[in-house]
């Protein structure tokens, strides 16, 4: 379980988003507030199963030069990390997507530290799929044989990356997520795993966003995790007392609002089980999942 945040539109610093909020993804890593893990025993000190901090690596991808990407991972906590302060406050891009990981009982490595990158694409995600150890090797033997090499870590996320990738993600992005989804779900009904796959997940080409968030239909009293999106001269609060302004034509999505307090007029929850497109200067559009397509 973890926290990202995603950006679109007219070339910003990365720090405005990444480091200036004064509920930013560098706060988030240690003091989230809206990450709920009631099936995780290292939760169960924490009020309502809360668990804030998520140490377990950072990575960012931003949309680079000549419509190449760029990534910067590393295995420790963003809220110890000055190389990432550093970089945040040099780097200026139209498309960012940043990510801090917790992992609690898998395994630490850059490989596995998200936003992962192929070719034209950036993917992250919060969530997981239950008993992945059971049902990796038939999800893994779904990729296509051309992308499987470039599988480097053991995580979750990265294959459902790159089923993704294999389901056409590249001429229809709405319909290769869906398609991943439904995947995923046959597998878990066909070993009869009661526990739900829970995501929200973000894959990028530099142009676009398509979100989506989600979790299995079964699932009883169990909520999707939470995703949030704002739209437009959004106003930020930041660290400093100020207000920084985001571009008119900005799309922000974000696993919790990036200020202390905030306003459901600004931040809009992403509805559960629904997959969005946003694009510079329109509005986000979100629709249903199908698991047919």
């Amino acid at each position: 379980m973890c926290r990202w945040l995603a950006y679109l539109g007219s070339p910003i610093d990365i720090a405005d988003i990444l480091l200036r909020p004064n509920h930013s993804l560098i706060d988030q890593s240690l003091h989230a507030r809206e990450l709920y893990l009631p099936h995780y025993r290292l939760a169960e000190g924490f009020a309502a199963h809360a668990f804030p901090t998520n140490g377990d690596g950072f990575g960012m991808a931003w949309a680079g030069l000549r419509g190449t990407l760029g990534r910067y991972r590393q295995i420790g906590p963003a809220w110890d990390s000055q190389n990432l302060r550093h970089l945040a406050q040099q780097i200026q891009s139209n498309c960012v997507l940043a990510h801090v990981r917790a992992a609690p009982g898998g395994t630490i490595a850059e490989q596995n530290c998200h936003p992962f990158v192929h070719d034209s694409w950036m993917f992250q995600h919060n969530g997981t799929i239950p008993e992945f150890a059971t049902l990796k090797r038939e999800l893994t033997f779904d990729v296509d044989p051309a992308l499987y090499p470039s599988i480097l870590g053991n995580a979750d996320t990265e294959v459902c990356f790159f089923l993704a990738l294999t389901y056409g993600l590249d001429q229809d992005p709405v319909a290769g997520m869906s398609r991943m989804v439904a995947r995923v779900e046959r597998a878990r009904n066909e070993h009869g795993i009661a526990d739900p796959f829970t995501a929200t997940m973000c894959v990028s080409n530099g142009q676009k966003l398509i979100v989506l968030r989600w979790v299995s239909p079964d699932a009883q009293g169990v909520q999707a995790p939470s995703l949030y999106h704002a739209t437009g001269p959004t106003m930020l609060l930041t660290v400093d007392g100020q207000n920084d302004r985001l571009p008119e034509n900005a799309q922000l999505v974000v696993s919790e609002p990036l200020e202390l307090h905030w306003s459901r007029h600004t931040w809009r929850e992403v509805p559960s089980a629904s997959i969005g497109i946003l694009e510079t200067g329109q509005p986000a559009r979100f629709m249903p999942i199908n698991l047919d397509s």
